[in-house]
């Protein structure tokens, strides 16, 4: 049966700081990649490399910390990736499209529809869609953020079924393999906790921004979409087929809840909380456990400056990470109606757009 695929590809996999991007490596993942597609696949790769490229290219024996070095090795190096990516489908006559994405672009709701429309258009042309994050523009992103969680976000807006990421590593391991020759690979997560978390590590390629850490978080944005998560060694020629096919390569990450919505994961994952609204333990036993809406009466304080339509993070009064949701009030409007009853919105605000401050359909538990 043939499903919707997306492959994350990192720096450590596809470039080094010495010869810069290696094109055998792409050959063969274009191989893999292919065979998938001839099998009736919709593929999606998500690619990281550029700044790699661009450093060899313009002389950077390491990976410059300053900003504008980064952006200028990414505008160098991008198109180098294409051209990688472009020689290597053609030999197995496959289009490939550029996408270039920033996080901008998956918070707000009118672009992230407008990407996932044309990364769906792409699909239906045949065509795999080569995305990578927008390092020429993004300043934040290139240091803070890494391909592993836009591989999450975009799993999630295409309604993808499965998550593959290619790693230098064979998977996830029990303990770090380089300080511990007992650590043996986990084949199979069914639940990511706060201990297999602690147990990742970072990135320690020199041309990536990512580690175990971050792939480990990706999976959990995936595993709530309903996504099926693989981390496989990609260096391993052939792994992507032997996953797909049904073998046991790497740690699989298995989601057990019923799925949440791409609206919601948008809410969940995608967005930027403009504010903060602490709720009281009847108001967390609603939404987490009841599915209920946020009334005013559940709110004891309100932080930050927020309009109607901005999303706003819900935390309870240990300031534990609760939700996340779309505003029908203001931050100015909320702080007057807040541990209010419903019935008494409109006599304080003098109108009422909403009986729910957040309503259900509007927003994401987080726990």
């Amino acid at each position: 049966m043939s499903s919707r695929i997306v492959i994350k590809i990192g720096s450590n996999i596809l470039a080094d700081k010495i010869s810069g991007i290696k094109q055998s490596r792409i050959n063969a993942i274009a191989e893999d990649v292919s065979m998938l597609c001839d099998e009736g696949n919709e593929i999606l790769v998500v690619s990281s490399g550029a700044i790699a490229a661009g450093m060899r290219r313009l002389g950077f024996k390491e990976k410059p910390s300053d900003i504008r070095l980064k952006q200028a090795s990414a505008a160098v190096g991008q198109s180098i990736l294409m051209a990688a990516y472009e020689k290597s489908f053609d030999k197995f006559n496959k289009k490939v499209a550029q996408v270039l994405l920033t996080r901008e672009d998956l918070s707000n709701r009118t672009r992230y529809i407008n990407a996932k429309n044309t990364l769906l258009a792409l699909l239906s042309y045949d065509v795999i869609p080569v995305i990578n994050e927008n390092d020429t523009v993004s300043t934040e992103e290139i240091k803070f953020g890494d391909n592993d969680q836009l591989a999450a976000l975009v799993s999630g807006a295409v309604d993808a079924e499965r998550l593959i990421i290619l790693s230098d590593v064979d998977g996830l391991y029990s303990a770090d393999p380089r300080i511990n020759s007992n650590a043996h690979i986990i084949h199979e997560v069914t639940e990511i906790t706060d201990e297999m978390l602690k147990m990742a590590g970072g990135s320690i390629s020199g041309v990536g921004t990512g580690g175990m850490y971050s792939k480990i978080l990706a999976a959990k944005k995936a595993l709530a979409f309903g996504i099926t998560v693989n981390i496989i060694n990609g260096r391993k020629k052939g792994l992507i087929n032997k996953v797909i096919s049904g073998k046991k390569e790497g740690t699989c990450f298995i989601p057990q809840k019923k799925a949440m919505s791409s609206r919601k994961g948008w809410i969940a994952f995608a967005t930027r909380p403009k504010g903060v609204l602490i709720i009281d333990d009847g108001a967390v036993k609603a939404i987490v456990s009841q599915g209920k809406s946020l009334l005013p009466s559940g709110i004891s304080k309100v932080e930050g400056f927020f309009n109607v339509g901005d999303p706003v993070l819900f935390l309870d009064t240990s300031r534990r990470r609760i939700a996340k949701g779309i505003v029908n009030y203001s931050s100015a409007d909320i702080d007057k109606i807040r541990g209010k009853k419903t019935a008494s919105i409109e006599s304080i605000l003098g109108y009422k757009y909403a009986d729910e401050v957040v309503h259900r359909d509007n927003l994401a538990v987080l726990i």
